[in-house]
């Protein structure tokens, strides 16, 4: 199947959220989902690498980078991290780097642009707070589902064949 959201939104439509479409696929799986970890840092990626090296079987890590795109947020070290502790995806409110690399592994990774500029290491962010962009409020605990067509979010894990 290459497409999950335009039936989740068909089953589910009182229960989703759509976001704005503002992301761009950058990794190799085009299709993921999974339980809401929540980080909030602005140029300071050091919160994520911590969140990475951390077990994310069933989880999608949701960063909120202030919609800043002058220093990436994951490259592909990261990146990697997060495959090999089991992350199903990342969505990134601010940019990544590495995006050829990122493109090869089996990670979902959505962000809102590319930038080769890494961050500052200040050990600063907030973990397991609301977000809110994209037209959406995320909460720690919240489902995530993507695909091409976008993301959505929803309070509860929600059925259908694929998942």
């Amino acid at each position: 199947m290459l497409d999950l959201l335009p039936d989740l939104c068909d089953e589910h439509a009182d229960k989703v959220t759509v976001l704005e479409p503002l992301f761009r696929d950058f990794g190799g799986e085009h299709i993921f989902w999974g339980q809401v970890v929540t980080v909030r840092c602005y140029e300071d990626n050091s919160r994520v690498r911590e969140l990475v090296a951390s077990p994310g079987t069933g989880k999608v890590l949701v960063v909120d980078g202030g919609a800043m795109v002058r220093r990436a947020l994951l490259g592909d070290q990261l990146a990697e991290k997060a495959v090999e502790n089991g992350w199903e995806g990342i969505v990134i409110n601010g940019a990544i780097r590495d995006a050829g690399t990122i493109s090869t592994m089996a990670l979902g990774v959505k962000a809102l642009a590319t930038c080769p500029m890494k961050t500052e290491k200040r050990g600063l962010g907030d973990v397991g707070v609301p977000l809110s962009f994209a037209g959406a409020t995320i909460y720690p605990g919240d489902f995530i589902y993507a695909d091409i067509n976008g993301i959505l979010v929803s309070r509860e894990p929600l059925s259908h064949p694929l998942l």
